[in-house]
């Protein structure tokens, strides 16, 4: 059985049938223009290749909230372009000497960077940090010292292994006359033996930091935290090192060079995992330069599945290799095309727009397997070519351009929303389609004039599916009834549709910029979701502050008043009393360091020393076992025992210089990022309850923003982010909605037969919002791309099928027209599956959501549809 051939008769070819004549016959001359401009245009792509990774870019600049950020962004430029390293350290003591080092060897790397600071080690943080604490802890923690006075004299006096030896060894002296027969004597021996017990659990952590030294490990050993009896946690081993690298914006990760820096400089200080550290980066560069690897990441391999995939099913559809080399040439050419027209308009694409080259490729090559599936029946129909390429034009010339058109409206749509992103990937993708057609109709035919391929042998169409057929035109009812109960149905999930607005879930949280975010945000205290004012100079901040503070959904606000400690005499005359009994042990001048053998002989006497010491037998033992390791034992023991200690004794005598703080001793690197240059000040408010969670943080926004409309940062921009963003897709699929009706009606001429394309593309968007609630896929800031978009993708499928059935056709599923279908599907499909396979979650999601509207319209355009037509009208020309 044949197909029937779906052309209109050759009188009514109009201009584009024409032209496809006119390139067939100029083929060769068609062929010299369409490569030197493939060839301008690749030169040109290749050459102006620009992309952003800044997910902020993806929102227009002129929206009112965005032009508060930007303000803000203004007011405090070192706050921007940031790198964060977050530095884990083995204790406390070891992270502030690691920070301290870490800043110093990267200040004096001027090629990398321009600016590198660490607040939490700072001189005046080291000397006025207890004056930030309660005055009970500031006193809890004098008494400490003071009652650690004799032991951390002695360290001061020898800071070596030789003087923890000297000093622990002390201990154990009064234990040392076990004959003393007076009373007195007896009872000062057990309140000494007491005493010398309860050093000895205190020393515990002491001994299993040495003995893990003897077998050659590092252990998580704090001298603060032994002498406060609390362990140290998380944060107290943590530093923060800001950092302002030097970007360099012609490589496509513009601090890609600067976090080598750092990487390579924490692995020459020693700070790497098998001593105990660990150097993360995280921050706005990390992230932007990591989101391009992310994309770039297996991009190639995909692609080249891809390009394989298609070929594949180029061969199914087409049968012939020259069939199949004429249409991927057509495809290339457009595509380069395209890139090149798109990098003119928008300059530098972004993580959305980048993915017009699989979206062409879904699509563009859709119009190629029209064409030349039809081109396939005419030539089974007539033998001669150019007869066949003719009749191709003149019966595809109608539905391709209307097609075209259509698509190119559904992207168009985006162009006047807020959502840059898609605007931009809308003006990409729209120019894309035209120049899509404009290749088919043009550089195809020509191609098939110049190859030749082989006559056709054998109808194009699917004689099998002639039983479906029959039992469309049998149950029409029952398969239109059936598909409108189905969604409503499932109406229901609709209300559960869910728009995800954090922007962190579009990023691969593998990577590490993005999981130490993670990671840090976990802890409320180092949440990111605040708000931000910018207030005309300090005072008008303190006072909106006192009003943001009585807000019950406000847990926090921040000044640079804030700053200055509060209730300073009673923390300032524990810290005098303190210094007054700890000052003089402190200051001596310490001993020179002992070589190996003096550490040996001192630790074989403070076992000796500890010999009869109850409750010290485990320091005994352990001076013992280090004494006997090899060197090196002795050496991880210097580092992880006695360079802390070290430490400690420099935190401590700093701290013992407390002095009274006011606001013009703050330190200018934190004042200048809370004052600008010309006397603006920044406000701070974190919400109460869960900081990330996002209901909370509206609630939190809605009201500080009624108090201060000005309210900016980052809990506002995700929430106006998300807003902007669903209201942006309303924009689009109403446009396109309205102008794909529009362009409907012009060709077609009867509302009914708009009605008959529309109808079944509206199904398919339900059911595709339906089947995502059913998959847990939720709609975000890449994939809700996939909602109007979908109008433009599936109008093509239906437009195919109202125009064969105007021209007459029945039983639309046997003839070629659903082969072209079917693969036009597949080849988007597969091209929608390369961004399924993408490592990144918000172009992964981007795929995931586009195939599957793609099969929901497919289905509709295949079952629903001819279903809903019926048989042809009688007087159908």
């Amino acid at each position: 059985m044949h197909s029937p051939v779906l052309h209109s008769p050759s009188e009514e070819i109009g201009f584009v049938a024409r032209l496809v004549a006119l390139c067939a016959r100029r083929k060769w001359l068609t062929l010299l223009l369409s490569l030197a401009l493939t060839a301008c245009a690749g030169w040109y792509a290749a050459g102006h290749f620009a992309m952003s990774t800044d997910l902020n870019t993806l929102i227009a600049q002129d929206l009112p909230w965005r032009q508060r950020e930007i303000a803000l962004s203004k007011a405090f430029p070192q706050r921007q372009d940031m790198l964060l390293a977050v530095l884990d350290a083995p204790s406390p003591e070891h992270a502030n000497a690691a920070a301290r080092k870490l800043q110093a060897a990267l200040q004096s790397q001027t090629g990398h960077f321009k600016a590198v600071r660490s607040l939490e080690t700072s001189d005046y943080f080291a000397r006025e940090g207890l004056l930030y604490l309660p005055a009970a802890d500031v006193s809890t923690r004098m008494g400490q010292l003071i009652d650690a006075q004799p032991f951390l004299g002695a360290l001061a006096r020898d800071p070596s292994l030789r003087g923890l030896a000297g000093a622990v060894g002390l201990m154990g002296g009064a234990q040392s006359q076990p004959n003393a027969k007076q009373p007195e004597a007896k009872q000062s021996a057990k309140e000494t033996t007491a005493e010398t017990q309860e050093m000895g659990k205190a020393l515990a952590a002491v001994a299993d930091a040495l003995n893990a030294a003897s077998q050659g490990q590092a252990a998580d050993f704090s001298w603060s935290a032994l002498f406060s009896g609390a362990p140290a946690s998380v944060a107290d081993k943590r530093r923060f090192i800001q950092i302002s690298p030097k970007l360099d914006y012609s490589e496509l990760q513009p601090g890609a060079a600067a976090s080598a820096a750092v990487r390579a400089t924490a692995a020459s200080l020693g700070l790497t995992p098998d001593q105990g550290y660990r150097v993360r980066l995280t921050g706005d560069v990390a992230m932007q330069d990591e989101e391009f690897g992310t994309l770039a990441e297996g991009a190639a391999v995909n692609n080249a599945l891809m390009v394989a995939a298609v070929l594949l099913i180029l061969w199914r559809a087409l049968r012939w290799g020259r069939l199949i080399l004429a249409v991927m040439a057509n495809m290339m050419a457009g595509l380069a095309l395209t890139a090149a027209a798109g990098l003119a308009m928008v300059g530098v694409l972004n993580p959305i727009s980048v993915a017009f080259a699989v979206l062409f490729v879904g699509i563009g090559v859709d119009f190629g397997i029209q064409f030349s599936v039809r081109y396939r029946e005419e030539r089974f129909q007539h033998l001669n070519l150019d007869k066949a390429v003719d009749l191709a034009g003149a019966g595809a010339s109608l539905p391709l351009a209307l097609a075209a058109a259509a698509t190119a409206a559904g992207f168009f749509s985006f162009i006047p929303t807020a959502y840059r992103g898609v605007s931009e990937l809308g003006l990409i993708a729209g120019v894309g389609m035209i120049l899509a057609f404009c290749s088919t109709v043009t550089l195809l035919p020509a191609l098939l004039a110049i190859l030749k391929p082989p006559p056709e042998t054998a109808p194009v169409g699917y004689a099998f599916l002639a039983p479906i057929d029959r039992f469309q035109t049998g149950h029409r009812k029952l398969i239109v009834f059936a598909a409108l109960g189905l969604a409503l149905l499932g109406a229901p999930l609709l209300a559960q549709v869910r728009f995800d607005i954090n922007p962190l879930n579009l990023r691969s949280p593998k990577v590490e910029s993005v999981a130490t975010l993670l990671d840090l945000s976990s802890d409320p205290r180092n949440a990111l979701n605040s708000i931000e004012i910018l207030a005309k100079n300090l005072p008008e901040a303190d006072a909106l502050a006192e009003r943001l503070r009585a807000l019950p959904e406000v847990d926090a606000v921040t000044t640079l008043t804030s700053f200055v400690p509060e209730a300073q005499k009673p923390k300032l005359e524990a810290i005098a009393d303190a210094r007054d009994l700890l000052g003089p042990s402190l200051s001596v001048t310490p001993l020179p360091a002992p070589d190996d053998a003096g550490d040996v002989a001192a630790l074989r006497d403070g076992a000796k020393a500890l010999a009869h010491a109850k409750g010290l037998e485990a320091m005994a033992a352990a001076f013992q076992r280090l004494s006997d390791a090899p060197a090196p034992a002795r050496e991880l023991a210097r580092r992880h025992v006695i360079a802390p200690i070290v430490s400690l004794l420099g935190d401590v005598r700093a701290s013992l210089a407390a002095a009274p703080a006011a606001l013009k001793d703050l330190p200018p690197e934190l004042s200048q990022d809370w004052l600008s240059p010309d006397g603006r000040a920044r406000l701070e408010l974190f919400p109460r309850g869960d900081r990330n969670d996002f209901d909370n943080l509206r609630k939190f926004s809605d009201a500080v923003r009624k108090i201060a409309p000005e309210a900016a940062g980052a809990a506002v921009s995700i929430l106006e982010s998300g807003d902007t963003v669903i209201k942006a897709f309303a924009q689009a699929g109403a446009l396109a909605l309205i102008s794909i009706t529009v362009l409907l009606w012009l060709a077609l001429r009867r509302i009914g037969d708009v009605a008959l394309t529309l109808a079944p593309l509206l199904l398919a968007g339900v059911y595709t919002m339906e089947i995502s609630v059913l998959i847990g896929l939720k709609l975000n800031f890449a994939n809700i791309i996939a909602l109007p978009l979908l109008l433009g993708l599936g109008v093509a499928f239906k437009i195919y099928y109202v125009m064969a059935w105007r021209a007459g056709s029945a039983e639309l599923l046997q003839t070629s027209l659903t082969r072209a279908i079917f693969f036009s599907a597949m080849t988007t499909a597969t091209a929608f599956g390369s961004l399924y396979l993408s490592n990144h979650p918000g172009t992964s999601s981007m795929g995931e959501l586009l195939a599957l509207s793609l099969a929901t319209t497919l289905c509709a355009a295949v079952f629903f549809q001819p279903a809903l037509m019926g048989p042809p009208r009688k007087n159908a020309a």
